[in-house]
């Protein structure tokens, strides 16, 4: 075994049986806005969308580099793919989250949402995904993320949200990365209780036609009905079932993760909430090692 396959295999074994969970550090263009200013930085202190990257680009160096960023607590992280490309003292992201903190590294690779059709988002055209796959490959990326969005209880989009996340899956594992298909159904959605009993069986349907050694991890909206995914995480293709956080606070997410055992969490705004610039060091570290810690502990 090279010792390229020695690392992927520990990252794999990492991602599929280590106790904490997965952080969402992939706030993209617009979504980039919206979490500075949640921690503390306002539009007006960049001027360009090179000064707003470099803002977030701190704001996540400084949760990468705080104490409790460990393996310990953490798998693994997804990364926006500017943040891949920028280092942390003068080491590239993915190798210091690995090589530094025992981190796995992911990244991000969808680029947005089509507009709504049949109450549902699929994601935009990736034309140029092989070449960011490849270039991802040796940066050091273990798997990607890619999200859809379900605003409503309508088989034919929860149907094609489904086959199109999929089918980038096989992309994606033909590269090989492993692929984190997320289909989020948004929690304020009047039919999400329906939309969830849709998706499942979409999704298995999907995993069931998957090639044998084909694997996915499944990136999930947390449940009306808690244990509904178990069957997904159960299955032959499916190395991790993840939750995302979805606009719930802290304390909600971690509430209604702890009533799903067989998922972890993948929470992005849930772990930075009450994180600002202005704070000390001593108050930062605490204020993230007790939102880690609550996430760590509704993760186990």
């Amino acid at each position: 075994m090279t010792q390229e396959n020695s690392i992927q295999q520990q990252q794999f074994d990492r991602i599929a049986n280590g106790n904490g969970f997965i952080a969402a550090l992939d706030q993209s263009g617009g979504s980039t806005p919206k979490a500075l200013a949640l921690y503390g930085v306002m539009e007006d202190a960049y001027s360009s969308d090179e000064e707003m990257f470099g803002e977030i680009q701190k704001m996540r160096a400084r949760i990468i580099t705080s104490p409790d960023f460990n393996s310990q607590k953490i798998l693994g992280a997804i990364l926006f793919e500017r943040t891949m490309d920028a280092e942390i003292d003068g080491t590239p992201v993915p190798a210091y989250l690995w090589d530094h903190c025992g981190v796995v590294p992911f990244l991000k690779v969808d680029k947005g949402l089509a507009d709504e059709a049949n109450g549902t988002q699929v994601m935009k055209p990736m034309p140029d995904l092989d070449a960011l796959l490849a270039r991802a490959s040796k940066a050091g990326i273990f798997g990607t993320k890619m999200r859809s969005v379900i605003k409503e209880a309508n088989t034919d989009g929860i149907r094609d949200v489904v086959a199109q996340q999929f089918e980038v899956a096989k992309q994606i594992a033909a590269a090989g990365l492993l692929a984190i298909v997320e289909p989020e159904v948004d929690i304020h959605s009047d039919t999400k209780g329906e939309a969830e009993i849709l998706l499942k069986a979409e999704l298995l349907k999907q995993l069931n036609a998957l090639p044998v050694g084909t694997n996915v991890a499944l990136k999930l909206t947390l449940p009306n009905v808690s244990g509904l995914y178990d069957d997904l995480a159960d299955h032959a293709n499916v190395v991790r079932v993840v939750a995302l956080s979805g606009g719930y606070s802290t304390d909600q997410a971690c509430a209604l993760l702890s009533q799903n055992a067989k998922m972890i969490a993948s929470f992005s705004r849930a772990l930075t909430e009450g994180l600002n610039v202005a704070m000390s060091d001593e108050d930062y570290n605490a204020a993230l090692s007790a939102n880690i810690g609550k996430i760590c502990q509704a993760s186990l």
